[in-house]
């Protein structure tokens, strides 16, 4: 079964399949040697990252529990999976990895800032997660590379 990239955006099967939501294409993938930490070409982003952006918690936990890097950084934000989970509101998500033991010192002000208007407006879970994440002791006055 290839794993390799494709070349228009240097993502591999399992990079995409996570990122949909597929866990059962994901498993089967991971079952057949697709590398859990493989990078696409574009933002060097992991497997992980999109799902973890996405909100695909089955999935997300799939690879945690398959043993990907929970603090793999992409080039592009550097953002973790963490961060992109928090930053689009997916609460379920950013507690699997908390309770997993990803680093909650992620950019919280950047997160804030960043999605002021669906914090200030409760939207898409901003205020739940931006609570959890401070009850969780995530660092408030760091900043990310973009700010």
């Amino acid at each position: 079964m290839g794993t390799r990239q494709n070349k228009l955006l240097g993502r591999t099967p399992l990079s995409w399949a996570a990122d949909r939501g597929h866990e059962a294409v994901v498993k089967l993938l991971v079952e057949k040697g697709a590398k859990l930490e493989s990078k696409d070409v574009r933002f060097s982003r992991t497997p992980l990252s999109w799902a973890a952006e996405r909100g695909h918690e089955a999935v997300v936990k799939l690879l945690v529990d398959k043993g990907a890097e929970l603090e793999s950084k992409d080039k592009y934000r550097d953002q973790a999976p963490l961060s992109w989970a928090a930053e689009n509101g997916h609460e379920a998500v950013v507690n699997l990895l908390v309770e997993k033991g990803a680093n909650r010192s992620l950019k919280m002000r950047a997160l804030v800032e960043r999605r002021y208007r669906g914090l200030q407006r409760g939207k898409r879970g901003y205020e739940v997660v931006a609570k959890l994440l401070a009850e969780k002791g995530a660092e408030q006055e760091s900043k990310d590379k973009i700010l």
